[in-house]
């Protein structure tokens, strides 16, 4: 990398938002949403889903709810309970469209 693109890259660096509870359950929820194809960046119109990893990171959501339970603040569980309920609905959708012939998606 030179060095005039290096410095381009600290320019454009934006600062991270302070570790939380919510930034946490956000970014796993943005993770489900990109590997169920829902965002994409770049030239990638349609990206393929991928149905295993995102059952593996809404699990993981489900298992984040299970432990701590009891132990959130009500905006916190909501949150959680919010976005689980969303991803399985969505997660729902994109299986059942997956499973549809190429002829019918359209």
């Amino acid at each position: 990398m030179s060095e005039g693109s290096a410095e381009k890259q600290e320019e454009f660096q934006v600062p991270l938002p302070a570790p939380s509870f919510s930034f946490l359950v956000i970014s796993l929820r943005a993770q489900a949403e990109m590997q169920l194809g829902l965002m994409h960046f770049g030239e990638e119109e349609n990206p393929e889903p991928d149905l295993d990893l995102a059952r593996h990171t809404i699990d993981l959501l489900a298992v984040l709810l299970e432990k701590t339970k009891g132990n959130l603040e009500l905006e916190e569980r909501r949150l959680l309970e919010n976005s689980l309920t969303e991803l399985r609905f969505r997660f729902v959708q994109v299986s059942e469209e997956a499973g549809k012939p190429a002829a019918q998606k359209s």
